[in-house]
């Protein structure tokens, strides 16, 4: 059942005439699952006949359509989208014709809410309807009325819209949607639905265009990704999903998120290690050390469970790099659940972790849980969980000193490149390398082209490599991801497809933004 304010308009709409282009722009908070998801609408928008807005456009929140797609994992996540609402009305105010749409975990939550609490949203849209976007900003236009649509259950599989890519080196590429794990802390389940699977041939049929396209590094998406293939009765599918993704022509990094360790099972630690383009790096969400914590977190796996998960991948690929998501301060956690989870954390030996005060969410089970703990207890033990996977961190990477390692240059991972005159990229193991470009050098990497390098510095979340300026290790692979970053420069080439790799954008503008959210965990 969806929920909809009445229009007068048809649910097909021409693309908006040349001569009528809007700008737009879509702004994204929360996981992969929604950056992907901001890619679809992207598409979607310039299949209509709307233009991507420009970086100093972008910068200036200056662009006909401004579209939020939100998270609603976390309670700051809703602060951020009021946020952005609050500063976005005034700007509205300002530029007559301007609209604002709302879509993703939070629209598919709160609903008419966030009209009533913020008038000025034009477009309302959930998780499962995606493809009603422009029809609903174009019926806002007519009506001179907020548009909200909800649908409850998935109309129209994402992968089947139209697609924006942020990257032409680099692609996210959704396997499944839903999830029907139920774990009490987790709203995902309620607004994204029971798990969908892709077929397998939709899936390599998309990683083949992107890779036609110029990409060469996919990641495999979905909320629990190696329980890919029980919709259609194949337990191992996951492992041969990725034996035939990695086999694919031209691909060279397959990456994927997050799989659960519940069903997280041989044949995947042996497809990964027996892939070569399957990338030594894994995604293992924990949550807890407690046994008694992930009981009443309804996650069905132990604690030792999950480090024989560790051993055996390691034993498997020993310089595997491992990352993982813990919550601190769950209802009725106390100091003795929470000196399991350290000793867990000591022992994983975890390359970084996505740390996270529990944050209540009305819908989930846990918001009804006795014992909720005090704000001063979680931030003390946070505190004290963070200081210790800084240590772990910083201890592993120093391990990476002295190693040499293939860095994919990426376009803007760096903040501080253009200050020390490196450019930054992903280790194999997907750690952050800068590394130095050698004076005057005659091969200057370009984002999506691959490098050679020797690691020189570590720090607890990201490696320098210097060796190019002391007459180490600096070898330059140029890529033909390297050359479709050129062309779409320079303006010559779209980096957008719809379903069957059909070209629909532009490509010379600023795509998607993504904000400052945790963007690793599905929640898994």
């Amino acid at each position: 059942m969806s929920t909809t304010l009445p229009t007068v308009l048809p649910d097909v709409l021409p693309p908006v005439p040349d001569a009528a282009a809007r700008t737009y722009l879509v702004k994204t908070l929360g996981c992969q699952m929604n950056v992907h998801d901001s890619e679809h609408m992207a598409g979607m928008l310039e299949q209509a006949g709307y233009v991507a807005a420009g970086p100093a456009e972008v910068a200036a929140e200056d662009a006909d359509v401004i579209v939020i797609n939100t998270c609603a994992v976390r309670e700051n996540a809703a602060d951020k989208l009021y946020g952005n609402l609050g500063r976005l009305a005034s700007i509205k105010r300002a530029r007559p014709g301007m609209q604002i749409a709302v879509g993703g975990c939070l629209a598919q939550k709160d609903r008419t809410g966030i009209v009533e609490r913020a008038p000025w949203v034009d477009v309302v849209f959930g998780t499962h309807n995606l493809d009603v976007l422009p029809v609903l900003l174009e019926r806002a236009r007519h009506n001179a009325a907020a548009q909200v649509e909800i649908e409850e259950s998935l109309k129209v599989f994402p992968s089947t819209l139209p697609t924006r890519r942020e990257s032409v080196y680099a692609g996210w590429v959704s396997i499944s949607v839903g999830c029907n794990n139920t774990c009490t802390f987790c709203i995902v389940p309620h607004l994204r639905g029971k798990e969908r699977d892709r077929r397998p041939g939709e899936i390599l049929a998309e990683v083949e265009a992107l890779v036609a396209q110029g990409a060469i590094e996919v990641t495999l998406l979905g909320q629990n990704v190696n329980s890919y293939g029980v919709e259609f009765g194949d337990r191992g599918a996951f492992a041969k999903l990725l034996r035939a993704v990695g086999a694919i022509d031209g691909l060279e990094r397959v990456r994927f998120t997050s799989p659960h360790p519940a069903a997280f099972t041989d044949d995947v630690i042996a497809a990964m290690a027996e892939t070569p383009t399957v990338m030594p790096q894994l995604h293992m969400p924990l949550q807890s050390g407690s046994d008694r914590m992930l009981r009443a977190m309804r996650r069905s796996y132990r604690s030792e469970k999950f480090l024989g998960i560790l051993d055996r991948v390691r034993a498997a690929m020993p310089d595997a790099a491992i990352t993982t998501d813990i919550i601190v301060g769950f209802p009725g956690e106390t100091e003795e659940d929470f000196a399991e989870t350290l000793r867990v954390v000591e022992a994983s030996r975890f390359s970084s972790a996505f740390t996270f005060q529990y944050s209540p969410r009305p819908g989930t089970p846990a918001f009804d849980l006795p014992d909720q703990l005090p704000k001063s207890v979680v931030q003390e033990r946070f505190l004290r969980l963070t200081a210790l996977q800084d240590r772990v961190s910083q201890e592993e990477n120093q391990r990476q000193v002295g190693r040499t390692v293939q860095v994919l240059v990426a376009e803007t991972e760096g903040r501080k490149d253009g200050a020390t005159h490196r450019v930054t990229g992903r280790a194999a193991d997907n750690r952050l390398v800068h590394l130095a470009l050698p004076q005057g050098a005659a091969e200057v990497p370009r984002p999506g082209d691959l490098v050679t390098v020797d690691v020189t510095h570590a720090a607890p979340y990201h490696l320098v490599a210097d060796s190019g300026l002391t007459g180490g290790t600096y070898v330059v692979r140029r890529t033909a991801s390297g050359d479709a970053w050129d062309r779409r420069r320079s303006g010559q080439d779209e980096h957008s497809h719809g379903a069957a790799g059909d070209s629909c954008g532009t490509g010379a503008a600023a795509g998607p933004v993504v904000l400052g959210l945790p963007t690793i965990g599905l929640r898994g």
